[in-house]
């Protein structure tokens, strides 16, 4: 018998071989294969790839080109250019400076410090810097700096009101309700309007004095003022040098007790130089040394006639 090889038509048995061996191949990738597959399912490797990759390669294109001195100068300028053409476009230009709610004192003084030159770009003037500025005026209490449309730098400001004059040794200024310095007066004239105040620690109490103010309204141009006694009580001050000392306390009481008294007997007429209310319940009066003198003479005369009789 022949081998059943014989009957095998030519090029049969490479094809059974071929498949033989496809069969026998391993499905499994190689070592290295597989390391990789598993690295690319690493997020951070593909962020790696997609962003950190192309970031250090420019950044590293950046540093060599830019190692030069004179490419560096170029892009400087070409920045700097880039800058001033959108900066001085004419919609960002500031023409002119506008105050508002000030006197011509104050809006002299703000323009002053202010020292802007303009025409400027709206992007080199630093609003918070020109508030500070305008605030640290003492006349300011208040200030609101905004860019306005049109190229204006609008300067809203709350001014201080002037409520009193405090004279000290170094001369008369004005300070308003709260006691804060405003300026100097130049002349009691130009406020004839407004008290004037001494003694330490009477631009503390302002407020306390305007109210005395108004309670001795009745006695007109005889004021002249009010002096703080020891940091805790007041004197009023008329014309003819007399004084209504106060007490500490119940101030106002005792001072329409005083004018009071004066509409009725005409008190403040005579030759006084002090009416002390500091005790209220035993109020004194204090002639002036010509009174005394005049009124000893009296006495005197009196004494002698008596004698005589």
């Amino acid at each position: 018998m022949q081998p059943l090889s014989a009957h095998r038509p030519a090029g049969q048995g490479a094809r059974v071989l071929n498949r033989a061996s496809k069969r026998r191949a391993d499905p499994a990738p190689s070592r290295w294969s597989y390391r990789f597959q598993r690295l690319m399912l690493t997020p951070l490797f593909r962020f790696s790839l997609r962003v950190g990759l192309p970031f250090a390669l420019t950044c590293s294109l950046g540093l060599v080109y830019f190692s030069d001195t004179q490419r560096r100068a170029a892009f400087q300028d070409v920045l700097i250019q880039m800058r001033s053409s959108i900066e001085e476009r004419p919609e960002f230009m500031v023409n002119l400076m506008e105050v508002e709610g000030a006197s011509e004192e104050v809006s002299s003084a703000i323009h002053e410090i202010v020292s802007i030159a303009f025409p400027v770009s709206s992007f080199d003037i630093e609003l918070s810097d020109v508030q500070k500025t305008v605030q640290s005026l003492n006349p300011v209490r208040s200030v609101d700096v905004r860019l306005q449309p049109g190229g204006v730098l609008g300067i809203k400001v709350d001014e201080r009101t002037t409520a009193a004059l405090w004279r000290t040794h170094d001369g008369l200024f004005r300070i308003d309700a709260e006691g804060v310095y405003i300026g100097i007066a130049l002349e009691r004239s130009d406020h004839p309007e407004l008290p004037i105040l001494a003694g330490v620690g009477a631009d503390l109490v302002v407020a306390e004095a305007q109210a005395l103010m108004r309670a001795a309204a009745p006695l007109g141009a005889r004021v002249k003022g009010l002096v703080r006694m020891g940091e805790r009580r007041w004197d009023l001050v008329l014309d003819r040098d007399q004084r209504i000392m106060l007490p500490a306390s119940g101030a106002i009481g005792a001072l329409e007790r005083v004018i009071a008294l004066d509409q009725v007997q005409d008190v403040l007429e005579r030759d006084l130089a002090r009416v002390d209310m500091r005790l209220p319940q035993r109020p004194t009066i204090r002639m002036n040394e010509n009174a005394v003198k005049e009124l000893w003479r009296i006495k005197t005369t009196a004494m002698e006639v008596q004698d005589n009789e």
